[in-house]
C-alpha cells in the first residue's frame, strides 16, 4: 500500500465548522459516520487521501474505544495539528451532548419518554441498513485481496460467537498482516503501541471509587479504554455493569439509553452522557461524557505522530491492512448482534430490507431515512403493540 505525503494543514475554524454540522447531523452509528467522512472528505473536498482515510479506519478500528470519534481526531490531526485534534474532536461531540443532555432531563423530568419506544421500533432496521451500506463502501476501500477476506470471516465468526468484539482480534490480525504482507525483521511500531498502552490505561480505570460522579467517570473511562472497535458492540459491556454490577438501571432503562444513542445524531457510545444524566443529574452526564471520549484523544494523538514517522515501514502497513480487514468483520458480527434487538418481526424486517434498497438504488440522506423510519415507527407500533421491543 502507497502512502502519500500529508496534506498542508488546514484551519481549526474549518474543522470546528464541519464536525459541529457532522455531529449533529450525522445519523447511523460509527460505520455510517466514518463512511460519510470518507465521502465528503476524500471524495468531495480532498482533505485526505484515499490511502489516508484507509489507513486512519483501519489505525483507530484497532484502538480501543468509538471508531467514528477517533477516525474524525485522527483526520481533525492531520488537517490542524495537535489542537486541530482536539477542536475537531469535542466539536464533533458537542452538539450530540446537548441533544442527549436534554433527552435526559425530559426522562428524569416527565417520568418517561414513550415515543422513543416506538422511533426505536421504526428506526433500528434501518440503522442495521445504514451500518451494512457503509461497510459495503469500507471495503470497497480497503478490501485488496482474498486474504484480507479470510480474515474477515475469521473475525466474523468470532464476534458473532462470543456475542461480542474481542480485543485481541484487532492485534492478532495486524499481526497476521506483518507476516503476510510486511518485513517480520523490523518491528511494527502500531503493533507495539497497541500492545503497550492498552494495559496502562485498564490500570487507569479501577471498578470502585468513593462517589457516584467518581464511579461514573472511571467505570465510562474503563469502557472508552478496553472496548475495542466500535460503539456498536460496546452494549454487551455497558449492561453488565450499568444493569447488573452497579445497578444504576434496571433492563428496560437500559434499552431506552440504547435506544437514545442508537436514533441520535453522532456516536452510538453518547449513550453515556444518557446513562449519567439518569443517574446523577447534569454533572453525572458530563463526567460520562468525558470519561468515555477522553481515551479516544489520548490514544489516537500518541499514535497519530509514529503512525505520520513510521507509515513506510511495511510492517506498519501490514498491520494496518490485517487490522481493516479484522474490522470489516467484526462490524458485520455487530450487524448479526444488533439484528436481533433491531428486527423482530415482519414489519421492522421490511423496513430494513426496503431501506437497504434505498441507499443503494438512491442517494438519500442519513437523516432523511431515520426521519422516515421513525415516522412509520410512531404510526405503526401503537397498532402492532410488539412486545418483544422492549423485553430483548
Amino acid at each position: 500500500m502507497t502512502i502519500t505525503t500529508l496534506p498542508e494543514k488546514g484551519r481549526i475554524g474549518e474543522l470546528v465548522v464541519y464536525f459541529l454540522r457532522l455531529g449533529l447531523l450525522g445519523f447511523g452509528g460509527p460505520v455510517a459516520l466514518v463512511g460519510q467522512m470518507e465521502r465528503e472528505l476524500v471524495a468531495e473536498r480532498k482533505w485526505l487521501t484515499k490511502d489516508q482515510m484507509r489507513e486512519a479506519i483501519a489505525v483507530c478500528q484497532s484502538l480501543p474505544g468509538p471508531l467514528a470519534i477517533q477516525v474524525g481526531i485522527y483526520v481533525s490531526y492531520l488537517r490542524g495539528g495537535f489542537w486541530g485534534a482536539w477542536a475537531g474532536g469535542w466539536t464533533f461531540i458537542f452538539p450530540n451532548f446537548v441533544i442527549v443532555a436534554a433527552l435526559g432531563a425530559l426522562y428524569v423530568h416527565l417520568g418517561d419518554l414513550k415515543p422513543v419506544t416506538a422511533i426505536f421500533y421504526g428506526v433500528s432496521p434501518a440503522v442495521i441498513a445504514l451500518i451494512l451500506h457503509s461497510c459495503y463502501r469500507l471495503a470497497k476501500l480497503g478490501m485488496e485481496d482474498r486474504v484480507q477476506w479470510l480474515i474477515a470471516a475469521a473475525c466474523f465468526v468470532v464476534t458473532v460467537v462470543v456475542q461480542a468484539e474481542v480485543a485481541l482480534l484487532f492485534i492478532g490480525a495486524g499481526i497476521v498482516g506483518i507476516f503476510i504482507y510486511g518485513n517480520i525483521v523490523r518491528r511494527s511500531s502500531s503493533a507495539a503501541l497497541q500492545i503497550s498502552f492498552t494495559p496502562v490505561l485498564a490500570q487507569l480505570a479501577p471498578a470502585t471509587s468513593s462517589s457516584t460522579i467518581g464511579k461514573l467517570f472511571l467505570f465510562f473511562l474503563k469502557a472508552g479504554s478496553l472496548t475495542f472497535g466500535s460503539g456498536l458492540v460496546i452494549v454487551p459491556f455497558l449492561q453488565q455493569g450499568l444493569v447488573q454490577q452497579y445497578s444504576w438501571l434496571d433492563q428496560r432503562q437500559f434499552l431506552i439509553a440504547v435506544a437514545i444513542g442508537m436514533i441520535s445524531p453522532g456516536p452510538v457510545v453518547i449513550t453515556a452522557t444518557f446513562v449519567g444524566y439518569l443517574v446523577a443529574g447534569f454533572f453525572g452526564s458530563l463526567v460520562s461524557t468525558v470519561g468515555i471520549f477522553l481515551p479516544s484523544f489520548v490514544l489516537v494523538l500518541l499514535a497519530a505522530p509514529l503512525l505520520a514517522r513510521h507509515r513506510a515501514n511495511p510492517n506498519v502497513q501490514g498491520f494496518v491492512k490485517g487490522a481493516y480487514a479484522a474490522a470489516i468483520g467484526t462490524i458485520l458480527g455487530a450487524c448479526v448482534l444488533l439484528g436481533k434487538i433491531a428486527i423482530g418481526d415482519w414489519l421492522t424486517a421490511l423496513i430494513g430490507i426496503a431501506s437497504l434498497a434505498v441507499l443503494f438504488t438512491w442517494k438519500v440522506s442519513n437523516p432523511l431515512l431515520i426521519v422516515a423510519t421513525a415516522v412509520i415507527g410512531l404510526i405503526a407500533f401503537p397498532i402492532l403493540g410488539p412486545a418483544w421491543v422492549m423485553v430483548r
